[in-house]
């Protein structure tokens, strides 16, 4: 049973030195940290006032930082959209960043989306697609290859493992109870799926939560909350009719969709789900000012939006979640 849609009240926009803050994850003092599209690792501190906040440049990265994920020691793993994953130390300076793997299965990674380690070391990150690079990402949405994967990194490990395969635009990951299982966003197909870490289902993988009412992108697990879910537009009806015509029909709407202009929908969301794939919470904002939401966090008793598309981020209220 779906939640009833609630308002995405705005509190306040901060405007970023970069542009395309594509994922933001708060740390243990609330301080925000985000990449943006020239390689710069930002931290932001003082969300209450943008006219006081401070934007500090904690690292770089020579490709495209996505998907960011704190560990323990405060170190930060890092998605690299052009083919790697990476660890940042913030706090050392410059030279701080250590490639920890760029292949998988024997080939070189690509378009590496999002990222969650576990207490004992162990990492699993996403690929959206093994066709279309970051800046064709439009392509494999149209397209529908279902060429997404979840890969695992084991702890001193050179080369990630495939896990599973076959995903559409696989993205954000989160940690579902007692580390069991992982969610894991198919932004292509609608969908949650949950993977199984343990128990008699293991190494399966089974739909979560289905038909969701727009394109989920960067997942949030606060401790003891529920996972937050960035909706980066909302359903497409002529889009569900495209992705059942053929292979070559959608190859050639795939080009087509590539050489139009994008312009992301006026239709900010975002949703909350329990352990259970229960909708907790949806907040909708139409003609919103700030557009294609693609990651939300919570801190400090507010949501923090991220944005491939704005050069800022977005503070809005957090709703009671049960």
């Amino acid at each position: 049973m779906h939640q009833p849609r609630t308002a995405l009240v705005p509190l306040r926009y901060l405007t970023l030195p970069g542009h395309g803050p594509e994922d933001v994850v708060a740390d243990p003092g609330g301080r925000v940290l985000t990449g943006v599209a020239d390689g710069r690792i930002l931290r932001i501190d003082g969300l209450d006032d943008p006219s006081t906040a401070r934007v500090a440049c904690v690292g770089e990265i020579e490709g495209r930082p996505l998907g960011l994920e704190l560990l323990p020691d405060g170190d930060l793993l890092v998605c690299d959209a052009e083919g790697a994953l990476l660890r940042l130390d913030p706090e050392g300076g410059p030279g701080t960043v250590r490639v920890l793997t760029e292949s998988a299965a024997g080939e070189p990674l690509r378009f590496c989306s999002n990222v969650v380690a576990l207490p004992d070391g162990t990492v699993y990150f996403t690929v959206s697609n093994r066709v279309h690079p970051l800046r064709d990402w439009m392509g494999d949405i149209v397209e529908h290859t279902g060429t997404g994967r979840l890969l695992r990194l084991a702890p001193g490990a050179r080369e990630a493992e495939v896990v599973l395969d076959g995903l559409q635009f696989a993205n954000g990951i989160a940690r579902g109870a007692d580390d069991a299982f992982l969610v894991v966003a198919e932004t292509g197909a609608r969908r949650l799926t949950r993977f199984h870490l343990t128990g008699p289902r293991a190494g399966a993988a089974e739909p979560f939560v289905e038909n969701l009412p727009g394109f989920p992108d960067n997942l949030w697990r606060a401790p003891d909350g529920p996972v937050w879910v960035a909706l980066a537009g909302p359903r497409v009806p002529p889009l569900d009719l495209l992705h059942r015509a053929g292979p070559a029909v959608r190859r050639r709407a795939a080009r087509a969709a590539l050489r139009a202009p994008y312009r992301p929908s006026g239709t900010a969301g975002v949703l909350a789900v329990d352990d259970h794939g229960r909708t907790v919470a949806h907040l909708t904002r139409r003609r919103s000012g700030y557009r294609m939401v693609t990651s939300v966090c919570e801190t400090g008793g507010r949501l923090v939006l991220g944005s491939l598309w704005e050069p800022g981020i977005a503070i809005c209220e957090a709703p009671a979640v049960m």
